[in-house]
């Protein structure tokens, strides 16, 4: 069985996944589409990249990361319908995705939740890792690396939750001296709203993964506030890492972390401790991708059978 990935090449989380699966899995990996018996379409926005009769003449998985229903407008749906005649299953990481892609397609639909590389993310020395970016030692760190806003302006990408995430800053900063660790890209709408509260700070924008694992480490609390998700990845990465992180009820997060790390962000405040931690560490080594791999695999075998 051989697997053709289509990736974005956008310099983005769907391109380090893509990069991760032909690492951990030569042996099923082809660069050649046209000697693949798969293609996943991992980026499945970029679906008509591939000629119409290639996807007619092999197997093709779909992934769909997550839908936001009020972004899914009637273009949308056409374009869906368009591209469900190519698609022969579809991957979604979560079931609150899994239930709108029932209602699009009479397709197969797998759930499988995303991957963590352990090579990558592994505990570190909160300390040392504050230190190194330079950040204050006797501030409560809170981290966020994700986008926020919409294109070149200050529109919040709401499903991202930077509102929830800004109003969670600024009720937890009225119990702790809070510097706030923001990375990723597109952070307008928070930057502005931590400006305009005076809560001081830094951000390091599209840092590589060393840096990315050292601002994870820095944390004492990672706070996901998002609406909707696929993942996100942070979830299953600090919880590897074992950083404290709360989440809204969304994408994995009940797939790996406590409940008692789930919350209604920002009306509650919590900061995990250690057996939370420890918890949320142990739930996600059934992510470890030495492992995880085959559910993915199964997923390609089932489709070609």
């Amino acid at each position: 069985m051989k697997i053709y990935v289509l990736a974005p090449r956008e310099n983005w989380i769907c391109d380090r996944i893509a990069q991760e699966w032909k690492d951990n899995n030569p042996e099923y990996n082809t660069e050649d589409i046209h000697g693949s018996d798969v293609i996943w379409l991992l980026a499945g926005w970029c679906w008509n990249h591939v000629p119409a009769d290639l996807l007619r003449s092999k197997k093709v998985v779909l992934t769909v990361h997550h839908i936001v229903p009020e972004k899914f407008d009637e273009s949308k749906i056409t374009e869906f319908r368009m591209r469900d005649q190519f698609v022969d299953a579809y991957h979604v990481p979560n079931e609150k995705t899994a239930g709108i892609v029932d209602q699009l397609t009479d397709k197969p639909i797998y759930i499988c939740s995303y991957w963590y590389e352990p090579k990558l993310w592994s505990p570190i020395d909160k300390n040392e890792a504050q230190k190194s970016l330079g950040l204050p030692v006797d501030k409560f760190i809170i981290g966020s690396f994700q986008r926020d806003t919409e294109g070149g302006s200050l529109k919040p990408k709401l499903e991202k939750g930077p509102d929830l995430f800004c109003e969670f800053v600024k009720k937890i900063s009225r119990e702790h001296d809070v510097h706030v660790l923001l990375g990723g890209w597109r952070r307008g709408f928070v930057i502005n709203e931590l400006e305009n509260n005076s809560i001081p700070f830094s951000f390091f924008e599209q840092a590589p993964i060393e840096k990315l694992k050292t601002m994870y480490g820095a944390c004492d609390l990672y706070v996901v506030a998002s609406r909707y998700e696929g993942g996100p990845q942070a979830i299953l990465e600090a919880a590897a890492m074992k950083v404290p992180i709360v989440s809204t009820d969304v994408g994995i997060a009940s797939n790996v972390l406590s409940p008692y790390c789930i919350i209604d962000i920002p009306e509650q405040i919590y900061i995990p401790g250690s057996h939370l931690i420890e918890k949320n560490y142990q739930n996600v080594q059934r992510y470890n991708i030495d492992f995880h791999k085959r559910n993915y695999l199964k997923i390609f075998e089932s489709v070609l059978t």
